[in-house]
């Protein structure tokens, strides 16, 4: 369970990271859109509350 979770929150972190840099980068372009720009830092909001929900149960389950 506990190696699911880690494996769980690294890809959080990644996919956080990924959505992150094409924000910036379509931003860092000079003519991006700037609605799939809103969207793209939606989507990293919901991905970064994701990892950290998901690294605390995992620090609550090693607690133990």
């Amino acid at each position: 369970m506990i190696t699911f979770l880690s494996i769980l929150v690294g890809l959080a972190m990644l996919a956080t990271l990924g959505v992150l840099f094409a924000g910036v980068l379509g931003m860092a372009g000079g003519e991006g859109n700037s609605r799939r720009s809103n969207m793209l830092m939606r989507w990293r909001i919901g991905l970064q509350f994701l990892a950290v929900v998901l690294f605390a149960i995992l620090m609550l389950l090693l607690k133990r």
